[in-house]
């Protein structure tokens, strides 16, 4: 079974739009269920290496060097999730990042966009605010939310854009991916107004949605509650770390993720079971890395040998994974094994690779 894992906090509008369009062609991707596909089994080691011309044994100056210019490359990849990863990662780590999120504002793709302004507004790329200000009025909702959300950045206030859009889209929308946006772009603004709207959120019944998009919206709505300082809203997240059925797993993925962004220390001893092998139902790889990655977050950065269990998987996907846990542990001790996987045949994992080297040299 393939579940959605998260790698950043923006790139779950990519994850929910990438499928729907049909344009994550080329690699992994997401298929037209809305999961995360495999692109295939991986090459030999020797065919690896041929598919790049980077050189292992380089200094870390020289390693950083390349991992930028490998992100760089990739930020016009065919496929539009690996275009948004590369963006992600070049956040703080070249002077070029302004001209690839201009690149990516205005990406064919509406999920690429969305994450692009996302970047633009944290990144506070002002120098594309005017770029930004009209696509607050595009036809996306996804590039609207976020759109709104980088012009209140970048013009420093809180409370300087009207949020009424993102009401709209929140309470009334009939996508629940537009409203789960909504609520995600209402928590990194971080506006305790909105704690009300969101909890009126909560309560909708989305009629014949599947159940698992129900539980994942209400576990962003919990989220963006958790960031606003509503930490009761925790006990739902924890809740879905046990699923009682297949079909959940993403949802526990999902929450996962949510305990490392908001650094929720008192879940640590629940990541920690999620991750035995010795339960009677071990988790699959994909929830095991996440919480490898969450751990790290939370200052534990000890695991690393979960992600040496699966950085020569078959799935493309999963070794992409694997290298973000490298990554989010902070030790330089795995950079030799990240140098070699700039070499795989995959573009998703030279993209996962190249920036968790960079996360481990950033502030080296």
């Amino acid at each position: 079974m393939r579940i959605n894992l998260h790698t950043s906090a923006s790139i779950p509008v990519l994850l929910l739009l990438c499928g729907t369009l049909g344009a994550c062609s080329g690699g992994g991707g997401i298929g037209s269920d809305g999961r995360v596909a495999s692109s295939g089994s991986a090459p030999s080691t020797t065919q690896r290496s041929q598919s790049s011309g980077v050189v292992q044994g380089r200094s870390n100056r020289e390693l950083k060097s390349v991992a930028v210019e490998i992100l760089l490359g990739l930020s016009t990849d065919v496929n539009p999730e690996i275009r948004a990863n590369a963006l992600e990662a070049l956040q703080g780590h070249t002077e070029s990042l302004e001209s690839v999120a201009a690149l990516g504002l205005t990406d064919r793709n509406e999920g690429v966009r969305s994450v692009a302004a996302m970047v633009a507004g944290k990144q506070k790329l002002k120098a594309l605010t005017p770029m930004l200000e009209v696509m607050t009025s595009e036809s996306s909702p996804f590039v609207r939310a976020s759109s709104l959300f980088a012009i209140s950045k970048l013009k420093g206030s809180r409370d300087v854009v009207d949020v009424t859009p993102l009401s709209v889209m929140l309470l009334e929308s009939e996508d629940i991916r537009v409203s789960s946006h909504a609520a995600f772009v209402l928590g990194e603004l971080g506006n305790n107004s909105a704690v009300p709207l969101l909890k009126q959120a909560g309560q909708r019944a989305w009629g014949q949605t599947a159940p698992i998009q129900r539980q994942l919206f209400r576990l962003q709505i919990a989220e963006a509650l958790i960031k606003l300082g509503q930490m009761e809203s925790m006990d739902s997240v924890r809740s879905a770390l046990y699923p009682s059925r297949p079909e959940e797993l993403e949802a526990t993925a999902l929450a996962v993720q949510i305990i490392g962004e908001v650094k929720d220390r008192g879940a640590i001893d629940q990541l920690i079971y999620l991750v035995d092998e010795d339960t009677s139902r071990p988790m699959p790889a994909e929830v095991r890395l996440g919480v490898a990655g969450a751990l790290g977050k939370l200052g534990l950065r000890e695991g690393g040998f979960i992600a040496d269990e699966y950085a020569q998987n078959e799935s493309s996907v999963i070794r992409a994974q694997a290298a973000v846990v490298y990554g989010r542990t902070g030790r330089l001790e795995h950079l030799p094994k990240l140098e070699a996987m700039l070499l795989d045949e995959s573009a998703q994992v030279r993209a996962g690779s190249a920036g968790a080297i960079l996360e481990i040299l950033g502030s080296r």
